[in-house]
């Protein structure tokens, strides 16, 4: 994948069995929805991209300005994480799809996108998730690279903590409190492995409390928004007729953020990220943490017979893309 600012690469040798290859899509595919913020009808496709090209977005309604899915092209965490290119074309609400890219296991692909933000779909990863096994997926002839923490880091935004630790492979434990007593105080543990993130987060939806909505709405904010693509939650339980999806599908929610957000990496972070209140800001400040330092990480491969990368979401590759 794409170099973080000319850091020497420490490859790992696998001489049991060959390297993981990376990923891109067998197909385009398409959808269309709503913008959280705009209320915009938004149409967003999917598209194959040559190895080592990493995930890029496309702004086709303005002039095909290409965004790249970089930490360091991060302009804005308030309400969701905004990506920027030079000359200042921007991109919102990108985490979600970046989490389902993430957690399906494309390393290059291109995500065209008709207008300023993603479309919100349901509030989840699911939809994205449903269109990258409609496209199907091929593997290409470079090897997949990953980034390797080789030591802790941590940074505290007074009232959220974020930190990156060594481990085998990519571990999220997180833990939220509110004083809203519906959502209250919850945490979780996963290791984002063999299909996990599609299990156990995919569907997982943003939420928001009903104070805050209206807020936003006053703001001239979340004209895209609804019970059809959040959780609206009030001072005595939540709003929506369906109910919720996982008994703490908010946390969860929160972890898949950040399994988008850490995929602005550039690649998979292997390590164990734990977050307390983080959100987008403390997110992104990590990984500026972590690249700032350059014995805290480190470019590695991985064999194939190496478990902990399996292939996820039970989507095969069908075939070795052309280069």
């Amino acid at each position: 994948m794409l170099d973080q600012g000319g850091h020497a690469d420490h490859i790992q040798k696998t001489e049991a069995s060959a390297a993981v290859r990376q990923r891109t899509l067998a197909a385009t595919v398409s959808c269309s929805g709503v913008g959280l913020h705009s209320g915009s009808e938004i149409t967003l496709d999917l598209l194959p991209a040559p190895a080592d090209s990493g995930i890029v977005f496309i702004r086709t309604d303005a002039d095909d300005a290409r965004i790249a899915a970089r930490w360091d092209n991060v302009v804005d965490t308030r309400l969701c994480s905004v990506l920027a290119n030079q000359d200042g074309v921007a991109i919102g609400t990108v985490e979600h799809v970046m989490a389902a890219l993430a957690g399906c296991g494309i390393d290059n692909a291109e995500v065209r996108v008709s207008g300023a933000e993603v479309p919100i779909m349901d509030g989840s990863s699911e939809p994205f998730v449903k269109l990258i096994r409609d496209a199907g997926v091929v593997e290409q002839a470079a090897s997949r690279r990953i980034i390797r923490v080789l030591k802790s880091v941590e940074v505290d935004l007074g009232n959220a903590k974020a930190r990156l630790d060594p481990a085998e492979k990519q571990e999220f434990d997180l833990e939220i409190d509110f004083a809203n007593k519906v959502i209250d105080r919850q945490s979780t543990s996963l290791s984002v492995v063999n299909g996990a993130f599609c299990k156990e987060l995919a569907g997982a939806r943003t939420f928001a409390l009903l104070s805050e909505v209206e807020a936003m709405r006053a703001a001239g904010l979340a004209k895209g928004g609804s019970l059809d693509n959040a959780i609206v939650v009030g001072d005595d339980g939540i709003l929506n007729d369906g109910g919720l999806r996982y008994d703490d599908e908010f946390v969860r929610h929160k972890m898949l953020d950040a399994v988008g957000d850490l995929y602005l990496a550039g690649a998979t972070v292997v390590g164990r990220f734990s977050g307390v209140c983080s959100g987008h800001a403390a997110n992104n400040k990590l990984l500026r943490a972590l690249f700032a330092d350059d014995t805290a990480w480190a470019w590695d491969t991985v064999s194939g017979d190496d478990a902990a990368f399996a292939v996820d979401g039970g989507i095969h590759p069908v075939a070795l893309a052309a280069e």
